[in-house]
């Protein structure tokens, strides 16, 4: 029996949704992984400067390799977890898209939803890619500590599992998931806020200069809406970064040294006694920096990649469409 097009629709947008994912995460990942080995290092020390570290990093017999310590686990982590959390939010968010009424430019070919239905699928999808990729993350975190004497992954991994059994790889979960769910809710709802008013804008722009009116629901073009969603997602992820570090910063001390930050309330309650409130906020900088520029190449990329995919696709249908007529 064959399948309808819907049903081959369904899974063709499933695989490229999967594909861009992992696609913009992998390109990120090692682009920035200097700077989320800094800011690992920065939030282990809780006093050492963001230049001290540099200094210490360059140190190393070969300064290169040290600087992009622990990047097969990071891009592991950051390529499947895009896929996941990219997948798994594209599936919500089909499911709770409703028409959007209304006319305008917009540069998105992804669903338009409601602001609480973009603050609840972003919040659910990372929650449950976080979940999945954990494993990874306390990998990759102690990978990048200078803490650890790992020489490999496969090393690491049965450390953790002598010492702290299957527990250790979730070590630090609470807090990511206190982090990360309500940063995603609310990156995937000033996201579109941001995209929202800035094609506005640039569509305002484009009727004073030119004298023409915009259709409804009209798609820019490429250039125009690749920096549209760059410009978003840095704006997006810099304004959560800020209000979700002190979860990065606990998250980070959790998993490096697990005997010493038990849980996420005991781990904060430690820091702001011992260092003051300032240690919520080791590496924020360098989490704002990092966040703002993965997150706007990886939405970007995912975003011109769909877009892509979903063209050629409808071109394909139409040929075949065409031909049996």
């Amino acid at each position: 029996m064959s399948q309808s097009p819907g049903t081959n629709r369904s899974s063709s947008s499933k695989t490229f949704h999967f594909i861009a994912g992992l696609s913009s995460g992998t390109s990120g990942a090692v682009l920035l992984q200097p700077i989320d080995l800094l800011k690992t290092r920065v939030q282990q020390s809780g006093s050492q400067s963001i230049r001290a570290t540099i200094r210490e990093i360059a140190k190393s017999p070969n300064a290169v390799a040290a600087f992009w310590r622990g990047t097969v686990p990071s891009t592991l982590r950051t390529g499947f977890g895009s896929a996941v959390y990219f997948t798994t939010l594209n599936t919500i968010r089909q499911h709770a898209a409703a028409p959007i009424s209304g006319s305008g430019s917009h540069s998105s070919s992804l669903p338009k939803l409601s602001h609480s239905a973009n603050l609840m699928s972003g919040a659910a999808a990372r929650a449950f890619a976080g979940f999945v990729l954990m494993p990874l993350t306390v990998l990759k975190v102690r990978y990048e500590s200078n803490l650890y004497a790992y020489k490999s992954l496969a090393g690491a991994a049965r450390d953790i599992y002598r010492t702290e059994r299957f527990r250790g790889f979730f070590s630090g979960f609470g807090a990511t998931a206190v982090r990360d769910a309500p940063y995603a809710g609310f990156y995937v709802l000033f996201y579109e806020q941001f995209k929202k008013h800035l094609s506005a804008f640039y569509s305002k722009a484009g009727r004073d200069e030119k004298g023409l009116a915009a259709t409804a629901a009209t798609t820019m073009g490429s250039s125009l809406s690749a920096s549209i969603n760059f410009s978003s997602g840095a704006m997006a992820s810099a304004t959560c970064s800020f209000l979700t570090n002190p979860f990065d910063a606990v998250k980070t001390r959790i998993q490096l040294q697990p005997h010493d930050y038990r849980n996420t309330l005991q781990a904060a309650r430690k820091m702001v006694t011992e260092e003051g409130v300032r240690a919520l906020y080791d590496g924020l900088a360098l989490r704002m920096t990092r966040k703002a520029i993965s997150s706007a190449l990886a939405w970007m990329l995912y975003e011109e990649l769909v877009r892509r995919a979903e063209t050629t696709w409808d071109s394909h249908r139409r040929i075949e469409k065409s031909g049996h007529v």
